[in-house]
């Protein structure tokens, strides 16, 4: 089985920042469909956890923990991602996916299982 990761805020929107999101909706693909979908709350990044205000400014970025928890996800989609992340996620044989605009998370995996998404380059569409 297939799985594609979507970082969420609320369970029903794309974050705007594949670190800073709450959770990740965890599609299950098989056939080239979506047969199930579950929540995985984001306790691996300093952003997620609060750890990257003013009064913290030595937390580290690392992103393994997170890259650990996405492991058997084959793409991560999402609105904005720093370089860092998009790197560690790519070392691990996950591939990152900007989205172009606004849409649901089912239409973003929709789109990525029908080849309409392209791989994000470069990076990022972040910290905004």
């Amino acid at each position: 089985m297939r799985k594609i990761a979507v970082a969420t805020e609320d369970g029903r929107t794309i974050s705007n920042h594949f670190g800073r999101s709450r959770s990740f909706l965890v599609y299950e693909i098989e056939n080239n469909q979506i047969v199930g979908m579950m929540l995985r709350d984001n306790r691996f990044t300093a952003h997620a956890l609060g750890q990257c205000g003013q009064d913290n400014a030595d937390h580290h970025h690392g992103h393994g923990a997170i890259v650990e928890a996405l492991r058997d996800c084959e793409a991560v989609l999402c609105y904005g991602m720093g370089w860092r992340a998009a790197e560690d996620l790519k070392q691990a044989g996950i591939q990152a996916f900007l989205l172009p605009g606004e849409t649901s998370p089912d239409d973003a995996v929709r789109a990525y299982l029908s080849g309409e998404l392209k791989p994000a380059e470069g990076f990022c569409r972040c910290h905004g």
